[in-house]
């Protein structure tokens, strides 16, 4: 992918992230780390899977709360899949709601202005829906996909096939929509850590539906972009962002005579 070129433009957090070690996560909301040799009850800021990883003993870094100002001490803003001795940290981010804050940032300093440009607005009504930006006359929609993670040879954990795709497609038939207008429309991939470019996976009976909605929204004009972002202890970094309108497979064409009886 291509550079972004501007490394000096940094989101800073308020105050640096801390590095512990992910012990358990008992529930989908938390994830108990142990830091300075205490165990500490964190919130999980994505209740969905992390990849096929399992997450105990995995390096992480955690946002601290002052004392006494929630239920839990902290929130998990990043994983590392590699073992925890190894000195070097690869950070994957997990944090999908602040993903939205990320790309709002670099949008607002023209960091990504061959994908949108102007100002912007948030959470802009559509149809029956919100879209997060209209930045100038471009719809923004920021997904922060999580499914599939770069979790290398960590131990693995059983999940259920993810299918739930209801709300995607909803945004990019809005987006769709929004073209008749004279608007344009971008749905932004941001991937927390350096991915590699997004190919569409083979089409089974579990995503049938999603590649049919994406590929009907490229048809129509919608754009797909790709954002990599890359998170550490003292804030997030744009790497690289660029255009990925890879096609996902159509359906296959019944042979005659192969169609099943109605």
């Amino acid at each position: 992918m291509e550079p972004a070129g501007v490394e000096l433009k940094m989101f800073r957090f308020p105050k640096p992230l801390e590095e512990g070690l992910v012990i358990s996560r008992p529930n989908r909301f938390i994830m108990m780390v142990r830091a300075d040799g205490k165990t500490i009850k964190c919130h999980c800021p994505t209740t969905g899977r992390l990849g096929d990883a399992k997450v105990s003993l995995l390096p992480c870094l955690f946002s601290r709360y002052a004392p006494g100002t929630g239920k839990t001490q902290g929130t998990v803003q990043a994983i590392s899949f590699a073992a925890a001795t190894t000195r070097r940290r690869s950070w994957v981010g997990i944090n999908q709601n602040a993903a939205n804050r990320y790309v709002e940032f670099f949008l607002e300093r023209g960091l990504l202005s061959r994908m949108a440009s102007g100002a912007v607005r948030r959470e802009v009504k559509l149809g029956i829906s919100r879209i997060d930006f209209l930045v100038g006359d471009t719809y923004v929609e920021v997904k922060t996909p999580l499914i599939m993670l770069p979790t290398g040879t960590v131990e693995k954990a059983a999940h259920s096939r993810f299918n739930s795709f209801d709300r995607l497609i909803k945004h990019m038939t809005e987006l769709s929509a929004a073209l008749k207008d004279g608007k344009k429309a971008v749905i932004a991939m941001c991937y927390l850590y350096d991915a590699r470019p997004f190919n569409p996976p083979p089409r089974d009976r579990y995503n049938a539906r999603i590649l049919d909605a994406s590929r009907r929204a490229t048809e129509s004009g919608v754009r797909r972009w790709q954002v990599n972002l890359g998170i550490g202890k003292e804030g997030v970094r744009l790497i690289s962002y660029n255009q990925n309108d890879i096609e996902p497979p159509v359906a296959p064409v019944p042979v005659s005579g192969t169609e099943k009886p109605r």
